[in-house]
């Protein structure tokens, strides 16, 4: 379904394969990124965290149109339908999942159920029932979303839009929200302001990419990737650490600068990378749903974690192996992944039932629609 996925492209009539693998690749690291699984940041050389949420910015920057621009009205009722009405449905039914493990399996994870928890508190961070923190980007690409159309619509009565000025407007007030967090002064109800401000010029990153760049995109391989891993490599060893929080606006450990710079960078790599996949995997059935499914990667793969400790539990409880299983943390910690035999190759079996559950779950609710509309 179009309309449960993070990418515009699925709005669009002709399917950009490109883009298409490129966020699938995005998708795999964030769930990557939350296992700690380093599969994919190349050698270490490309951490997750430096550019993962930036580049689904940019991407959804990327297929922004200015003809929407034309029908204001219509573009935020299309936008709301297609991320902020499924967000709470799910955000119910996650609310509700989570009371039913604190009632019932001494689970201690999740707020209680209320108006606040589930429309107040999604805006402010999305961390309400932990089931579903990873979704905290819906509501933020929402509102990043309409910032972009309101200051494209005031620029374009005031004959002052140019992508240009665009972008360096955005990220002059993006390094200022990076020096302000260093500073200590991006806390409390400020992280909210905070995260869709430094967010803000991904975005115009990826409108200014297809109005400017692209078109001179054209560089070889060779030495593109010479380019992109050699600046890559500078920044890594002169940098004190690349990695940050997008959702919490934490970490910026090298200036206001730098952030930026490891976000293009980081796009720049994966996005060749997808270039060069087209050819091979343009074709693939399963590559194309994933790409157009991301929302419901990014929505039920903490659940899916879930499943498979929980699993694990079982296993654990009530036969005599994986004895050193933490019960404790299991109910109190979202973020523990049993190993087993401390194998750091099983984190793979989180990774696969990270993507494919949530796939699996969005082919069946597809099939449901279809059926119900047919009998409609």
């Amino acid at each position: 379904m179009t309309h449960m996925s993070y990418i515009p492209h699925a709005e669009e009539k002709v399917y950009n394969i490109t883009f298409g693998i490129l966020s699938a690749l995005a998708i795999i690291m964030i769930v990557a990124g939350h296992l700690g699984y380093d599969i994919m940041t190349v050698g270490g050389l490309f951490p997750y965290y430096s550019f993962h949420v930036p580049l689904f910015l940019f991407i959804s920057g990327y297929f922004y149109r200015e003809e929407e621009e034309d029908r204001p009205l219509f573009y935020v009722k299309k936008k709301a339908k297609r991320l902020l009405l499924p967000y709470f449905i799910w955000n119910l039914v996650y609310g509700l999942v989570a009371w039913a493990l604190r009632v019932f399996g001494g689970f201690t994870m999740g707020e209680a159920v209320s108006l606040k928890s589930l429309f107040l508190d999604p805006f402010l961070h999305g961390y309400q029932f932990i089931y579903n923190y990873a979704a905290w980007f819906v509501p933020v690409l929402f509102l990043i979303e309409m910032m972009n159309l309101c200051m494209r619509l005031i620029l374009r009565k005031l004959h002052m839009k140019c992508e240009w000025l665009i972008l360096a407007g955005s990220l002059a007030v993006g390094m200022a929200v990076v020096q302000l967090a260093i500073g200590g002064h991006v806390w409390g109800l400020y992280k909210t302001p905070g995260r869709l401000l430094f967010l803000y010029p991904c975005f115009q990153m990826g409108q200014f990419y297809k109005k400017k760049l692209e078109a001179h995109d054209t560089l070889g391989n060779l030495p593109y990737f010479a380019i992109v891993i050699g600046v890559q490599l500078v920044l890594s060893l002169c940098c004190n650490g690349l990695a940050y929080s997008s959702v919490w606006c934490t970490g910026f450990a090298n200036g206001p600068v730098i952030p930026y710079v490891t976000v293009v960078s980081g796009t720049a790599f994966w996005l060749r990378v997808a270039r060069i996949l087209t050819p091979a995997l343009g074709e693939s059935r399963a590559i194309s749903y994933l790409g157009r499914n991301t929302y419901a990667v990014m929505m039920h793969h903490v659940m899916a974690f879930m499943l498979v400790k929980g699993i694990l539990a079982g296993i654990a409880a009530h036969t005599g192996f994986l004895a050193d299983f933490d019960f404790v943390r299991f109910h109190t910690d979202i973020d523990y992944y049993y190993l087993v035999r401390g194998a750091e190759t099983f984190q793979m079996v989180y990774l696969a039932a990270g993507v494919l559950l949530p796939l699996g779950l969005q082919r069946a609710l597809d099939s449901c629609i279809r059926k119900g509309s047919v009998l409609l």
